[in-house]
């Protein structure tokens, strides 16, 4: 019998929480009548207006007047090549790349031939060079120009100008989120906006764990990614040593501006 006391506390404890607990508002038959007698109402008003200005006698409308713009004469001196962005991505993509430093050397490894490098030397630097090809191809991949330099043993730097057409898609802003993307996901690194490129159009990464090897000095990477236009520049620091913000985001900042 207790039990059976005890359950029905239970419940009706239920039903008063049921009762106290807000409930969503649900859109019945009152509501429609409402709006119905809102509409009505409108309709009501709007043919009330319509009686009370047939009476009325027509209200003469002021005279259509604006001023008079004088058109310009002469013909517009087109932008300079230093001034129209396009014409300088049109030309020779590896004087858009950033000089070599006062006493640097040449890497260990070249980067292309004469600055150039084509489809498949670029997809060779990534981890699935097919898979890179393929999708370079797809996002028409136009042509590429890189440098690098030494300075010391250790310190190295790799700069790359990815163009691509952009015919059907904005391929460099996706190859820079790309990059972006794939820079973040290492551990232990920090990330700052690069001035100048607009809002999450540039990034520079700075990883401070080292890759290490038995037989070899660790190497700290610093690197960069951005976009501009139908460029996507992407920056590679190598060193033993921990490397600066200043230093990637000089050199960033830098490129970029040749861009």
């Amino acid at each position: 019998m207790a039990e059976v006391v005890e359950a029905a506390e239970v419940v009706d404890a239920a039903d008063a929480a049921e009762v106290v607990a807000p409930r969503p508002r649900r859109r019945g038959r009152t509501t429609l009548m409402i709006v119905g007698a809102a509409v009505l109402g409108v309709v009501a008003g709007v043919c009330t207006g319509y009686l009370v200005q047939a009476d009325r006698e027509p209200t003469a409308l002021p005279p259509l007047s604006q001023p008079v713009v004088e058109q310009a004469t002469g013909e517009v001196e087109p932008l300079s090549a230093a001034q129209d962005r396009k014409v300088k991505m049109n030309g020779d993509l590896r004087k858009l790349l950033v000089s070599r430093p006062k006493g640097a050397r040449d890497t260990e490894y070249t980067l292309g031939a004469d600055g150039w490098m084509d489809l498949a030397e670029y997809a060779d630097r990534y981890e699935k060079p097919g898979n890179a090809f393929n999708n370079l191809t797809d996002d028409e991949f136009r042509r590429a120009a890189a440098t690098s330099w030494r300075v010391g043993e250790a310190y190295n730097v790799e700069i790359f100008l990815a163009q691509f057409r952009q015919e059907s898609k904005a391929a460099a802003l996706e190859w820079a989120e790309n990059g972006h993307y794939w820079a973040e996901d290492e551990d232990d690194t920090r990330s700052w906006p690069l001035p100048g490129t607009g809002e999450d159009n540039g990034t520079v990464f700075v990883h401070d764990t080292p890759d290490r090897e038995p037989g070899y000095l660790p190497l700290y990477t610093a690197e960069a990614h951005a976009w501009r236009g139908d460029v996507y520049m992407e920056i590679v620091i190598y060193d033993s040593k921990p490397i600066p913000k200043a230093k990637i985001m000089d050199l960033a900042e830098r490129q970029m501006g040749k861009l």
